[in-house]
């Protein structure tokens, strides 16, 4: 067994065991640190598949954005613990029973069967001056660049529709109107008073 191969059993069981402390601890805090341990060791199995990018990206976007918002939002509501805990109890069957489909699913899929490593061969091992994020970008504007400029003006559409939405003007609401801010002169602000000045006895 080589070094790499017991680096991969060490990350893959982190990943197992925290992704189930995900769903079986009571704290919701903790939960979304054991997340955050899921998401480092899932990046730390693509770097041992020459997926850095994959793995950088996981780690700013999900640990470094969304995980961080996740734990705001934990700790500035109150949630309620029991409640959730008896709702866990109520789907338990539920749940069981969508477990059992998908690892049926999974050994259907990736069993010894269909995937293994006598199906496939063992990819090409890259010389260490190979970059895997600058042989993305080649591919994702050459080849793809179409597609991807298609992609990210549907974003940017869904963006400005989200907002549009959600933008709601109410009457007893104070909005700013940056216009007339700048359009403001001295004398429509200032007022000067000429006062003489008395003497206090």
């Amino acid at each position: 067994m080589g070094f790499e191969t017991i680096v991969f059993y060490v990350f893959a069981a982190i990943t197992v065991f925290s992704g189930m402390m995900v769903i079986t601890v009571k704290n919701p805090v903790q939960a979304a640190l054991f997340l955050v341990l899921t998401f480092f060791s899932t990046a730390a199995i693509w770097m041992l598949l020459e997926a850095e990018f994959l793995a950088i990206t996981l780690v700013l976007v999900y640990v470094g954005a969304v995980m961080v918002l996740f734990l705001f939002v934990v700790m500035m509501l109150d949630i309620n613990v029991a409640r959730m805990r008896a709702s866990f109890i109520k789907h338990l069957p539920l749940g069981l029973v969508v477990l059992a489909l998908m690892i049926g699913m999974m050994l259907m899929i990736v069993g010894v069967d269909h995937f293994g490593a006598d199906k496939f061969a063992e990819p090409a091992r890259h010389a260490a001056d190979y970059n895997n994020t600058r042989e993305l970008g080649l591919v994702l504007y050459t080849i793809y660049v179409y597609p991807f400029e298609i992609a990210a003006v549907i974003l940017l559409v869904a963006i400005v529709a989200a907002i549009a939405l959600t933008l709601r003007r109410r009457a007893n609401t104070k909005h700013q109107k940056p216009e007339q801010q700048i359009a403001v002169q001295r004398k429509d602000r200032i007022r000067m008073v000429n006062m003489k000045a008395e003497e206090q006895k």
